[in-house]
This record gives structure tokens, C-alpha cells and sequence, in this order.
């Protein structure tokens, strides 16, 4: 077995092996799915608290337009405004003061809300929500056109535009615009995730065996680029080990729960309707979204985006892992990372902001040239994927990916085989820039 395997055999088990890690692995997935069970459960949670609202018309026409219900209290008054404040602070009477100071049909900000604390969303699209409609009924009676109304009414119409994939050989599939950026912000999501979690691992731990001098025992039996390789690679099996069984335990959380809520819903009949685009499904086995939604996901090419996810993934990591190794090599404890990964951490962050205008537009300059770029390809390139992205384009991708892997990794190990046995000097990128000379 050669010292490399050695290394990634050692950095695998020990990390692997771990309590952090089979608890990380195991909780997550269930953790993940509560939080969201939460957050569904707690907005369904309605507020049961009235609200008062006191209302200053100065016009006097808007007298019927705010009617009391069971969440909101309306209450008019002259008052002038300053003395409604004053008996609010007393005795904290109304949530809000709705002020009108002229026609609204003319001016359209002559209403203003006034509160105490911030006016919430619920609150403010309420009343503007009121006004609107009554201010648009205004508008078309003034017309004086014979059922105008409710001519406006039926011309309103709501397009459900479906939209279709063929392939070569002429079958088509209904597509998902809104599912495929879902899945492409996911996945572009998890590699940053993942590039940033385990190549910061790359660079303590380089940092740590450092500052142990067990790294003095280790050279003396390993040259420094296999040492650093062996960390990377090793580490890099570890995040994928996690990443596939985070995967797994997904998939068993989603059966169990769709077992449990599914009812009566035929097993049988979902696999056939996901492959054969919803032909041999009954149209009451399930709700139309439903059954929409597995349409929209058989017309996806799973296996390519898997594929593609491992090898950016892996070609991400790899680039940042080894420029995160070169840093941990140069410093003598984790604070002085900061000043060095900063740069590094830049590319990253942009990636994630221009993947989510990639989103909008995922064939434009922006989304071409950052999926070439390869300090931003693995991520933005994620979010392309689930929208057919011409094959020379990811080929010419991944070529530039791995150049420039290779191009890093002969950088950083330079910069690993000087620092790794130095002690107590504050390194500057000038001195970085020199060690890649010798």
C-alpha cells in the first residue's frame, strides 16, 4: 500500500470514527425535517390577539371602506393625530393610526400608517388591500359605463402555462421551471456547504498537526505533498460518505412519511406514473399537484446531475482544499488564518450570489462565464444543470476545473513543503510569493 493510501486511510477512519460525525451524519436529515415541520406548523398558528386600528379620514369618504372582522377593529375619529399618540402611550389602545389627508383617487399617498413598533406585512397589505379595491370600484363607476364592473371582472383571467420537453426521439415530458431552479439552488447550496465545512477541516487540521509537531514525525517518513494530498483526498471521502448517507436517510425519512400520511395512495402506481410521465395513474389516486409534481420530476435527468454533482463536488474541494492546505501550512495557530482565507472565501460567496442570478437567466453572460470560471464553476454551473446546459459547455467546464485543480495543487504544495516545518515568523503574501520560487 503506498504512503498516500496510507494517509487517506488514517484521515477517513479517524474522522469517521468520531462521535461528532455519526451524530452529525444521523441527527441532520431528522433535524432538518422537524425544523421544516416546525416552521409549517407554527405558520399555520394564526394570531387570535384583535387589533385595533383607529382611522383619521380628514375627506370623510372612506367611512364603509374599513369594516371590523374578527382579526381587526376599526375606529374612527377628528382627533388630531398628535393627541391619538398621546392617549396611545397612556393606555396602548390601538396597534396602528391609519391617517387620510386627501382624495386618493388623485393622490395616491395621501394615506399614511402610523404605529408604535415596525407595521407588519399582514397588517400593511390589509389596509392597502381595502383601500385599493375601493379606490378601483371608485375609478370604474366614474366611467359611468353600464356594467363595467363586472365586464372587468370576467376579463380577468389566470393562465396556467404548462410547459413541455421533447427530446431527440420526439417524446415529450411537462416540465418544471419553478422545480428545476429548486433543485439547482439545492444542489448549489450543498457544495458550498461542503467546500467550506470540509476544506476549513483541510486547513485545522493541517494547523493543528502543526502546531503539535506531530506533523516533524510524519515527514520524517512521508514527503510533504503526499502528506498533503493524503489529507485532502481523505477528508474529501469523508464528505462524500456523509453527503451519500445523508441521501439515504432522506429517501427512508420521505417513504416512512409518506407511508404515514399516503393513506391508501397505490405505491404501485407512483413508480408507473414517475416513469411513464402520469399515463397509468387514476386521476383520483392523488391531488393534482401531486400528481404534477412527480410528472415534473420524471422529465429531470437524475442520473446526470447526480454524476455531475460528485465530480464538481469533488473538483470544488479539491481546488479550494489544497489552497486552504497551502494556508494552514504557512501559519502557527488558526488565528492567523483569517487574513489568508479571506481571499479565498471571496470567490465562494460571490458564486453563491451569482448562481441566484444565474437562476433568473441561466443561459446569460453571467451564468456562462462563472460556470467557466473554476474558483466558480462547481457552483454556479449546479444551478444550470437542471436546465439542459449544451454538453461542450460542461466539458469545457470540467477541463478548466481540473487544469486548474492541478494548477493549485502544484501551487500549494510548494507552499506546503516550505511552511510545514516552519515555526514562529509571521508570514505575509510577499513571503508566499517567494516560497513559490524555490
Amino acid at each position: 500500500m503506498s504512503k498516500i493510501s496510507l494517509i487517506i486511510k488514517r484521515e477517513y477512519t479517524t474522522r469517521v470514527m468520531k462521535k461528532s460525525f455519526i451524530l452529525l451524519t444521523f441527527l441532520t436529515p431528522v433535524l432538518f425535517a422537524g425544523m421544516i415541520a416546525l416552521v409549517v406548523w407554527l405558520g399555520g398558528i394564526k394570531d387570535d390577539k384583535m387589533k385595533t386600528i383607529v382611522v383619521v379620514d380628514r375627506t370623510h369618504l372612506y367611512k364603509d371602506v374599513f369594516k371590523s372582522n374578527e382579526s381587526y377593529a376599526f375606529e374612527f375619529t377628528d382627533k388630531s393625530i398628535e393627541d391619538v399618540k398621546k392617549q396611545n402611550e397612556k393606555d396602548e389602545h390601538f396597534a396602528a393610526l391609519l391617517y387620510i389627508t386627501g382624495d386618493l383617487k388623485t393622490d395616491s399617498s395621501a394615506a399614511t400608517l402610523f404605529s408604535a413598533k415596525q407595521v407588519n406585512m399582514e397588517l400593511k397589505s390589509y389596509v392597502a388591500g381595502l383601500l385599493n379595491k375601493y379606490i378601483e370600484q371608485q375609478k370604474l363607476a366614474s366611467y359611468n359605463i353600464p356594467h363595467l364592473k363586472e365586464m372587468v371582472e370576467k376579463s380577468r383571467t389566470d393562465i396556467e402555462l404548462k410547459t413541455i420537453k421533447w427530446g431527440e426521439n420526439g417524446n415529450e415530458k411537462q416540465g418544471s421551471a419553478e422545480l428545476a431552479l429548486i433543485i439547482g439552488m439545492i444542489s448549489a447550496f450543498i457544495i458550498y456547504m461542503f467546500i467550506v465545512i470540509y476544506g476549513a477541516q483541510v486547513m485545522s487540521g493541517v494547523v493543528q498537526e502543526k502546531t503539535n509537531r506531530i506533523v516533524e514525525v510524519i515527514i520524517s517518513s512521508v514527503k510533504p505533498f503526499e502528506l498533503m494530498m493524503g489529507k485532502i483526498i481523505g477528508i474529501a471521502m469523508v464528505g462524500l460518505t456523509q453527503f451519500l448517507l445523508w441521501v439515504v436517510l432522506t429517501g427512508v425519512i420521505s417513504l416512512a412519511v409518506g407511508s404515514f400520511f399516503g393513506g391508501n395512495v397505490d405505491v404501485t402506481s407512483l413508480q408507473k406514473a414517475g416513469q411513464m410521465g402520469m399515463q397509468t395513474m387514476p386521476t383520483n389516486a392523488m391531488p393534482a399537484e401531486m400528481q404534477t409534481l412527480i410528472t415534473a420530476l420524471s422529465s429531470l435527468n437524475y442520473v446526470e446531475i447526480i454524476s455531475l454533482f460528485i465530480v464538481y463536488f469533488l473538483g470544488g474541494y479539491l481546488l479550494y482544499a489544497s489552497l486552504f492546505a497551502a494556508i494552514g501550512s504557512a501559519v502557527d495557530n488558526e488565528t492567523d488564518t483569517q487574513q489568508f482565507s479571506l481571499p479565498i472565501m471571496l470567490p465562494i460567496i460571490f458564486a453563491i450570489y451569482a448562481g441566484i442570478f444565474s437562476a433568473e437567466n441561466p443561459d446569460g453572460p453571467l451564468a456562462f462565464w462563472c460556470s467557466m470560471i473554476p474558483f466558480t464553476s462547481p457552483i454556479v454551473m449546479m444551478v444550470r444543470l437542471p436546465f439542459d446546459v449544451p454538453v461542450w459547455q460542461i466539458a469545457l467546464s470540467l477541463t478548466i476545473l481540473v487544469l486548474s485543480f492541478i494548477g493549485t495543487t502544484w501551487m500549494a504544495g510548494k507552499i506546503y513543503r516550505t511552511g510545514i516545518l516552519m515555526y514562529g515568523k509571521k508570514v505575509t503574501w510577499g513571503e508566499l510569493l517567494k516560497w513559490l520560487r524555490y
